[in-house]
């Protein structure tokens, strides 16, 4: 069983800059594309970003390409999204998730771990 610890959020003004984190335990990440969701205030979650088991492809919603990057380090279980330029709109519960050999799926359900989230605030 992977456990899924998400940290790095906070209140930020818009236009500027959060790295979020998630710490996996239990389960080598070597083998699981591990994905960003995030839920807005009364709104659905949704798929913010991907990168796959290989380490090499990375998938991004059309909201958050050109200002969000995945990444991970599978040496020390950490996976990260650094997010710039942020906007109001960005405000929502960010979620890490983990699907075994998974190819970067935007469907929360296909992920078999998942966090319990980090809450990110972007002021006016």
């Amino acid at each position: 069983q992977m456990q899924l610890v998400e940290s790095g959020g906070g209140l930020v003004e818009a236009g500027g800059s959060l790295r979020l984190s998630c710490a996996a335990s239990g389960h080598s990440l070597r083998r699981y594309t591990m994905a960003w969701f995030r839920q807005p205030p009364e709104k659905e979650r949704e798929f913010v970003a991907a990168v796959r088991w290989t380490g090499v492809i990375t998938d991004y919603s059309d909201a958050v390409k050109g200002r969000f990057t995945v990444s991970r380090d599978d040496a020390k279980s950490q996976v990260y999204l650094q997010m710039s330029s942020l906007e109001p709109d960005d405000t929502a519960v960010y979620y890490c998730a983990a699907a075994q050999f998974g190819a970067g799926s935007n469907n929360w359900h296909q992920y078999e771990f998942r966090g319990q989230g980090t809450q990110v605030t972007v002021s006016e």
